[in-house]
């Protein structure tokens, strides 16, 4: 599977869940709960990051998210990374984009995976954010094992 094709699915499954979310009558006034005290389905209009951070802060996370997807671009087409740091930076991209295209035509992001684990209430986020995390998780590893083989 292409590089191009990995953007493109984590790109429409992060923006066809967030319309179906965002259309949802029941969504727009209550949580629905998948696994009551654990998981539930919550609509969040996120003008910030993770966490919160930066809230209200659309136009300059717009702005690094563009930056972002660029330096990633152009390390995709002017490096011709490995197969696995090639998939992780599709992943990341096609999610950084997922939320930067919300950022630009709605100034906030759609979010609606809510999860208390261990009854701690864990950020709402959606499928972009899970791309962009596992991108970034297989981005570290793939450089531990670089240094390792290097050592």
């Amino acid at each position: 599977m292409t590089a191009a094709i990995i953007v493109v699915i984590v790109l429409v499954l992060d923006q066809l869940t967030k319309f179906m979310v965002q259309n949802s009558a029941v969504l727009q006034t209550q949580s629905i709960p998948v696994i009551p005290k654990f998981f539930y389905l919550t609509y969040v209009q996120n003008t910030g990051a993770a966490w919160s951070v930066f809230a209200d802060k659309t136009q300059l996370l717009a702005l690094v998210s563009a930056v972002a997807v660029g330096v990633m671009l152009w390390y995709v087409i002017t490096r011709k990374p490995k197969k696995w740091i090639l998939f992780a930076l599709a992943l990341m991209i096609g999610g950084a984009a997922g939320n930067m295209i919300d950022r630009i035509w709605l100034g906030y992001v759609r979010d609606f995976f809510d999860f208390y684990p261990f009854g701690y209430n864990f950020p709402v986020f959606n499928v972009a954010d899970i791309a962009l995390t596992i991108g970034v998780i297989m981005l570290i590893l793939a450089s531990l094992k670089e240094e390792d083989q290097h050592a």
